[in-house]
């Protein structure tokens, strides 16, 4: 089955661009994203590009919802441990930070979180800038155990369950039992439709583990995100690096003697063409998990926006008509946004087997 991805691509370039011209009707933010004090009460708009930021960031504490109206804002949530080098070990509890309102001191140190960042500062809690009005304040060695890290833990624990529980199912019988069911079809696609096309029958079980365990761990981490605790870990182009390194290096230590010699030798083509091709194939091999890496990266953060956005155009115009309105393109990009993460599990997991068989697959020079 063939889905056109015109009318869709038309559709969500449509909403962005109406989100950017309501964006662009007031133009006092921009002192505030550059970390500028401001002494003007925020506006709405500027509240609503606020959120969808830290949505798509990183945080040392899972916050579920806030109570504004009050002064200090009350945050509902718990807080994650923060584990810093910084002359020693130093682990404390990121409810010092206060959500970055208060300083911490541990063992004599003074540590503000600053835009999501840990910087060591005073007791007044002091940031020091440069003429681009960037922190100039050291930063400790940052281990925290943030959000992020916390979905990954989850879901690396969840995955170690669901296949172990498969593998004992198979004991009883052919047919596995429970979960196993849902798992198995999906095991199979990545092994037939997958594998073995772009890898070769022959030589697919040797990389079955890598494929399967890249494509329910992204799988598993896209639909996380899709829930009301705020998590956007595929959405982190620093995730996404460490899982396009990953299948470069798969692919490199893999490669057999064919592949490198079609990178520094390419046979067949003239000697001088041979010395040309040699810079264009090494940074075709660079270019291959960068495609990966921003790929994924890029799909999941717009489609992160994309609802975030509508959501917030539902409390900024605030009438009959576009409450509802919105509220239904909403579910809509949301169950959009469902396939996108099946998608790009799939997409990932198959480019990756498609570069690693370029790397191990035969040639025939005749």
């Amino acid at each position: 089955m063939v889905i056109s991805k015109k009318p869709v691509s038309f559709f969500i370039a449509l909403l962005v661009g109406l989100f950017s011209i309501v964006s662009m009707a007031n133009t006092s933010v921009e002192g505030n994203e550059h970390g500028h004090e401001t002494t003007q009460e925020p506006t709405k708009k500027e509240k609503i590009k606020a959120f969808i930021q830290h949505h798509l960031q990183d945080s040392h504490d899972f916050t579920l919802t806030s109570d504004e109206t009050v002064s200090p804002a009350i945050h509902y949530g718990f807080p994650l441990p923060v584990i810093l080098l910084d002359n020693g070990l130093k682990v404390f509890s990121s409810s010092k930070f206060n959500h970055g309102e208060t300083v911490a001191e541990v063992d004599g140190s003074y540590y503000k979180l600053y835009h999501g960042k840990i910087y060591k500062t005073d007791a007044a809690g002091s940031i020091e800038y440069d003429e681009h009005h960037h922190p100039k304040n050291e930063k400790p060695l940052d281990f925290s155990i943030t959000k992020s890290v916390v979905a990954m833990l989850f879901t690396a624990v969840l995955m170690f369950f669901l296949f172990v529980g498969l593998a004992k199912s198979y004991k009883k019988g052919p047919i596995p039992t429970g979960f196993g069911r849902v798992l198995e079809p999906l095991i199979l696609f990545i092994r037939d439709e997958v594998a073995i096309p772009n890898i070769g029958k022959h030589k697919y079980r040797k990389f079955m583990g890598y494929l399967l365990t890249v494509f329910f761990f992204i799988l598993i981490l896209n639909l996380l995100g899709l829930t009301p605790l705020g998590i956007n870990v595929t959405g982190n182009i620093a995730i996404t690096a460490c899982l396009a390194l990953f299948t470069y290096l798969v692919t490199q230590f893999s490669a057999n003697k064919d592949y490198w010699k079609h990178i520094f030798w390419m046979p067949d083509v003239p000697f001088l063409m041979k010395i040309a091709l040699i810079p264009i194939e090494l940074l075709g091999t660079l270019t291959k998990p960068f495609a990966l890496m921003i790929r994924l990266y890029a799909n999941i953060s717009a489609g992160h926006i994309v609802v975030m956005s509508l959501i917030g155009l539902i409390f900024l115009f605030k009438n009959w008509i576009a409450g509802p309105a919105f509220f239904s393109l909403t579910l809509f990009i949301s169950v959009i946004e469902v396939l996108v993460a099946f998608l790009q599990a799939f997409v990932f997991t198959m480019l990756s087997s498609l570069f690693i068989g370029m790397a191990v697959q035969d040639h025939d020079h005749h």
